[in-house]
């Protein structure tokens, strides 16, 4: 079979960040295994964020992350890119700089050696524009190809962005449009192109304007699996806060709109619709609009509670950014209209 005729998604049943387990049972889970006691570990479970950060000195913390999934693009290289980029993204996420990487991989024995290669080249390719470098990783058989990488990053211990500390008065900023999941399950070609160029696109640009500002951000997640209202609540949660978000001012993926309209849906909406009941209120707003903001992302941008002040830096628009929202007090919750 030649790389021209392989479909990497005729190989699974649901790919990229829908592929998460549902946020609720996975939030239970994860508190349950909440005991560590190290005060070196200074993010960890306790709560959990988009990645581990461990002191090992008095200026240096080790950022660590993994991030992996089955296709949800045909073509080897854009996924191999797609699944670095996501993966590199928690490191960004949380103020830190790439530095490593170890390929997680999992393919049939019948998947040509090509496209192996090719999904490894492309994430080798990527981890180094966002200034790391893949040193191994390990590989298994498996019915359905997986692929990802475990991240290692650097970040001073003082300037740990986190989801918590989002403050009333803050606005929420977003660095890439949504609709992947909507897109790539029954958009047209070239909109799921335009989309998949943004999704191999590192949020390391948005990362280093965020950190480039006067003061730092007060909080800042990715938008990944659990949607844009997900990583909202999350956010929104940890911070104490309450977010409210314009739906006239959300960045959709050129397509995404009518591909909603045409009621294309992806399985994790349904799941993220269940983790998110009572956490989410709406104003009398489109099912299309509605359902894009519970979209699952895969390789989504950074979303950031930061001073009014600082929302017109030219540099964040250059990165992406545009305004969705603003915070204020409690109750914590995501209110969408």
């Amino acid at each position: 079979m030649s790389l021209t005729d392989l479909k990497l998604t005729e190989w699974t049943s649901c790919g990229g960040c829908a592929a998460k387990w549902g946020g609720a049972p996975l939030a239970g889970l994860v508190r349950s295994l909440a005991t560590a006691l190290d005060p070196s570990l200074l993010v960890g479970l306790a709560p959990f964020d988009d990645a581990a950060v461990y002191r090992v000195s008095e200026d240096t913390a080790l950022v660590s992350t993994t991030d992996f999934f089955p296709p949800l693009v045909d073509d080897p290289s854009d996924f191999g890119a797609i699944a670095a980029a996501n993966a590199c993204s928690d490191v960004f996420a949380m103020g830190g700089r790439v530095v490593l990487a170890l390929n997680i991989s999992a393919f049939p024995e019948r998947l040509p050696v090509d496209a192996v290669a090719a999904i490894l080249a492309a994430a080798a390719a990527v981890v180094a524009e966002a200034g790391g470098v893949v040193a191994g990783g390990h590989t298994i058989r498996s019915e359905e190809p997986i692929f990802g990488l475990a991240v290692q990053g650097l970040v001073h211990p003082d300037r740990i962005w986190t989801k918590a500390g989002a403050q009333a008065g803050d606005v929420v900023m977003l660095s890439k449009p949504i609709g992947t999941g909507i897109l790539l399950a029954g958009g047209k070609p070239n909109d799921k192109d335009m989309a998949i160029a943004n999704m191999r696109r590192l949020n390391r640009e948005a990362a280093e304007a965020l950190s480039a500002l006067p003061a730092p951000p007060h909080a800042v997640t990715d938008v990944t699996g659990f949607g844009l209202l997900g990583h909202a609540w999350e956010m929104a949660e940890r911070s104490g806060a309450r977010l409210f978000i314009d739906p006239q001012a959300l960045p959709l993926y050129p397509g995404a709109l009518a591909a909603a309209e045409a009621g294309v849906r992806t399985g994790g909406d349904a799941r993220n619709r269940q983790y998110l009941e009572g956490r989410v209120s709406m104003g009398h707003l489109a099912p299309e609009l509605e359902a894009l903001c519970y979209d699952p992302q895969t390789s989504g941008g950074l979303l950031a509670a930061l001073s009014p002040d600082l929302a017109g830096d030219p540099a964040l628009a250059g990165a992406g950014f545009v305004t969705i929202g603003r915070v204020t007090d409690g109750p914590a919750g995501v209110h969408l209209g």
